[in-house]
């Protein structure tokens, strides 16, 4: 973790304009980011190719579709119950041992999971699994706050995101490939999914310890006057908000009102890329059954291709304005819509494509804007705690939502009372977060700690 040093601001070097920050942010985004985000890629398909291994392996292991998404959605049962441990112990371990620890054991849970031979079996393999991953992405949250000023964070986030809808856009194609082509050892296809996509989180593991550092204090990248700058921005903007906000207790925390309306607006987001990750494939095969696998695969990355895009725009144009409260709602509105439009697509695959597309890219879009929100009033321990309780409590929305997607699939017949049940719980969350007060005074805040943060 940085430093807890106190940095006197009259032995700050100034620098004269922009360059100088410019610079130093840049030369910290390209060593931190693109490795971070490549973390993200494996975790997001370790935890979703189960989507496209359900094309194969629930007939095999002759699981439904209420089956299949329980099992799916365990994951994030797991992961809710060891996420807030699971930042704290970062916190005390420092980040680069504690995201290697993290990235052995879900590598390796992962790679057994291709071995399950009943629901039971598989529906533990999630559960565990999201008890080994548990932690990784609020301590990367927690981690991007150690290096990133309050101005730079949205985009930051975002580009650390945009390994979402890059997983499934690499996903797909690659899934898709071994369902139809890998069959070694005797095993099924469905099993070398797993089997192969989870043993690079083994090997990061081993490249987490050698690249990462705890913190700017320790990155011998960066020159004496650049880590003075940064660690002293960092404080500045730290000590602001505690003037604003006071401290923030850990059981606020952990379970002030803040936190619960927070995780109930990235709730309903989760609940919505869940249902895609999981169900996506499935839905495509329905509609496209003389296609093969591999074909299925490239035609589901299509939407993650365009969210990608827009996920960063967005971000961007979120830190440019200062505004996130509409940066969020937005989105999940427009989300919503065009979830009930699926319903009237008429069993049209493209079409139903073309809606899958704006759906994929709405949902990716706020996460960049809304990561930038609890950090508003957030700071030290809490951070760690408050960052993990979000996820945490949100992520059970992918429990949630694949299994009340596929109860009402068993039920109706179809997918459309799935679509309905996501779009209002979209809808509902894109109109509180342009209602929550304290979201509203924590941007005025924002705005008016920058100048002075970049002073210092």
């Amino acid at each position: 973790m940085p430093s807890t040093t106190a940095i006197n601001p009259a032995m700050v070097p100034q620098r004269p304009g922009t360059g100088y920050r410019d610079a130093t942010m840049r030369k910290v985004k390209w060593r931190l980011l693109p490795f971070l985000a490549l973390l993200y890629i494996v975790a997001f398909i370790d935890r979703s190719n189960i989507g496209f291994a359900a094309l194969k392996m629930n007939a095999d292991l002759g699981i439904s579709s209420s089956q299949f998404g329980i099992a799916a959605g365990l994951f994030t049962v797991g992961y809710f119950l060891f996420e807030v441990p699971s930042n704290m112990l970062m916190r005390r371990f420092g980040a680069r041992v504690w995201i290697a620890r993290i990235l052995f054991g879900w590598g390796i849970v992962a790679t057994v999971t291709g071995l399950v031979q009943s629901f039971t079996q598989l529906a533990i393999a999630r559960a565990v699994l999201g008890l080994a991953e548990a932690g990784f992405f609020p301590c990367v949250l927690l981690y991007l706050t150690y290096w990133f000023p309050e101005r730079d964070r949205a985009k930051v986030v975002a580009l650390f995101m945009v390994a979402l809808p890059i997983a499934t856009l690499i996903a797909g194609p690659i899934s898709g490939l071994i369902l139809d082509h890998v069959h070694w050892l005797g095993l099924a296809s469905w099993r070398w999914v797993f089997i192969l996509e989870g043993i690079p989180a083994v090997l990061l593991g081993f490249v987490t310890l050698w690249l990462l550092v705890d913190g700017p204090d320790q990155a011998k990248w960066l020159t004496t006057d650049e880590k003075s700058w940064l660690l002293s921005t960092i404080e500045a903007e730290e000590k602001a908000k505690v003037v604003q906000y006071g401290q923030v207790s850990f059981w606020r925390s952990l379970s002030g009102s803040r936190i619960w309306l927070l995780a109930f607006i990235y709730y309903a987001k989760s609940v919505a890329v869940y249902v895609l990750a999981f169900y996506s494939p499935q839905i495509l095969k329905g509609l496209a059954q003389n296609l093969s696998d591999t074909s299925i695969g490239l035609i589901n990355a299509l939407p993650y291709a365009v969210a990608t895009v827009v996920m960063i725009w967005w971000a961007w144009h979120s830190d440019r304005t200062g505004e996130r409260r509409w940066h969020v709602s937005l989105p999940l509105l427009v989300a919503s819509a065009a979830l009930v439009a699926m319903s009237f697509a008429s069993g049209n695959l493209w079409i139903l494509l073309a809606l899958m597309v704006v759906v994929t890219a709405a949902i990716y879009a706020p996460y960049g804007p809304f990561w930038s929100l609890p950090s508003l009033f957030l700071t030290g321990s809490s951070a760690a705690v408050g960052l993990a309780s979000v996820n945490s409590i949100a992520n059970l929305g992918g429990f949630v939502g694949p299994s009340v997607f596929g109860a009402l699939k068993d039920g109706t017949g179809g997918i459309y009372a799935g679509l309905a049940f996501v779009s209002i719980t979209l809808l509902v969350a894109g109109v509180l977060v342009v209602r929550l007060r304290f979201v509203k005074e924590a941007e005025a805040g924002a705005k008016a700690r920058t100048p002075l943060a970049e002073a210092a």
